[in-house]
């Protein structure tokens, strides 16, 4: 179920306009507004999930991190290498709380990240 108030349940939705890069009936795949690498697509679930902490289900997580593989696939860096990212929390990095995961690529990923 959406929440109003989030911002990710309205791109989601189709309320706010998003460069689509897939979406099936429990995920939908966007390109970040700000990309921190080549190619950076954030993966959330239809329906509204706080966080990673919040999401509890199997089969929804494993949809999660599949679409994940699949954006990678699409975008053309499932054979170079990518990077997979669940920001939980305030002092994690999370700024949008609905989980999502970031999906980057395209250029040689470093770390420590940060």
């Amino acid at each position: 179920m959406p929440a109003r108030d989030c911002l990710f349940c309205r791109i989601g939705s189709g309320q706010i306009p998003s460069k689509v890069v897939l979406q099936d009936d429990e995920m939908f795949a966007f390109e970040d507004i700000n990309p921190q690498a080549p190619v950076h697509v954030l993966v959330i679930p239809k329906r509204h999930i706080g966080g990673l902490n919040d999401a509890g289900e199997r089969a929804l997580l494993g949809r999660l991190l599949e679409t994940a593989a699949l954006v990678a696939k699409k975008k053309g860096i499932a054979e170079s290498g990518y990077r997979v990212v669940a920001n939980t929390g305030r002092e994690g990095g999370q700024t949008v709380f609905h989980l999502h995961v970031h999906v980057l690529g395209g250029r040689q990923m470093t770390w420590p990240p940060g």
